[in-house]
């Protein structure tokens, strides 16, 4: 093999990956049309499904708004009609779907407020939470995925797929309660550092609340990337495994380029496919909250707004509360079969 060669066998194997720019007439179209109509049926049965799946619930809503009251038959006929509760099923659901897909999602048992405001209310603090836990992990599991894989077998590649392995398989909530032992009460000498819930202390403005709410976020965005960054570093690690064995990389080694060159371009790039999708999906949690985590930490976002409205039960703001989680994950599960074939065309075809 020339010299001359070398460069363009790099080249093809780069765009082979990264892949050229879908052309129009191609098969693009019609894949487009198949996963967006996919993600709407999708839509449509989380839609259903969250209505019936949660009267299933044991208990009276009705009856556990009273707060243990006594109650005459004809408040709790009052409130049974104020809600809806009184008409046949047939009847709620009509009403439901009809007004979810207008952006309704009823009032909220508990609150007395619509259910979307509720959610819009408590939204920006999950993504604070889960955003920044998601920017961590992510940058954190594809860079030790890619030095694990590059350096496999040696002590470094065994001593990160053992930890991550273990890091992934506890309880979320168990490692929260852990750290709150440890970090927020205090064990032996160890006096406690951070707040043990909650979001901020109260009474802070300015930067002075900025200090505030991030130390309260440093225990549940600690948690959460110590469960999730092994995942990442484990698909990583696995996707670039398969590209090592490739004729392209001994080309440009062969050419004289570094081992840390080769790899950051020409390996990593054509490795990320598997670890896109893994990305895409994480991001649609992070709408989605992470319910264990919230409720641990006392954390006021949907997550715990899920929990609280599942123990009343509170169905409008469970049924809208699980919407959002749904689609949220629908979404971007759409979103990264759309970008597939942007990276590879033959996705498409």
């Amino acid at each position: 093999m020339t010299a001359e060669a070398t460069p363009a066998l790099v080249e093809d194997k780069q765009q082979g990956a990264a892949g050229p720019r879908v052309r129009k007439g191609s098969a693009y179209p019609r894949y487009l049309a198949g996963k967006v109509a996919g993600a709407a049926v999708s839509l449509l049965a989380v839609l259903v499904t969250s209505f019936f799946l949660f009267r299933l619930i044991p208990g009276d809503p009705v009856k556990t708004m009273t707060g243990g009251r006594q109650v005459s038959a004809e408040q709790l006929a009052a409130y049974r009609e104020e809600f809806g509760l009184d008409l046949p099923l047939w009847r709620q659901f009509t009403d439901y779907c009809g007004k979810a897909l207008t952006g309704d999602f009823g009032t909220s048992y508990q609150f007395r407020a619509p259910v979307v405001d509720k959610i819009t209310e408590a939204l920006p603090n999950t993504l604070l939470l889960t955003g920044t836990a998601f920017v961590l992990y992510t940058v954190l599991g594809i860079f030790l995925g890619t030095r694990s894989a590059w350096r496999r077998g040696g002590l470094g590649d065994r001593v990160n797929t053992g930890l991550a392995l273990t890091l992934y398989s506890i309880p979320s909530f168990w490692l929260g309660l852990l750290l709150i032992i440890v970090l927020s009460v205090g064990i032996g000498p160890l006096p406690g550092m951070f707040p043990t819930g909650g979001m901020e202390s109260g009474g802070e403005e300015g930067f002075a609340y900025v200090l505030d709410v991030a130390h309260h976020l440093v225990l549940p965005v600690v948690t959460l990337v110590a469960v999730e960054y092994g995942q990442t570093l484990l698909v990583t690690r696995s996707a670039l495994l398969d590209e090592m064995g490739g004729d392209y990389l001994t080309t440009a080694r062969a050419k004289g380029l570094r081992d840390d060159l080769v790899r950051r371009r020409h390996a990593v790039p054509n490795a990320l496919l598997p670890t896109v999708t893994l990305i895409f999906i994480n991001l649609g949690r992070t709408v989605a909250g992470v319910i264990l985590v919230e409720t641990v930490f006392s954390w006021p976002g949907l997550g715990g707004l899920f929990y609280q409205a599942l123990s009343v039960p509170d169905l409008p703001l469970v049924q809208g509360l699980f919407f959002v989680f749904a689609a949220a994950v629908i979404l971007m599960n759409t979103l990264a079969d759309l970008v597939y074939p942007l990276l590879d065309p033959r996705v498409a075809r």
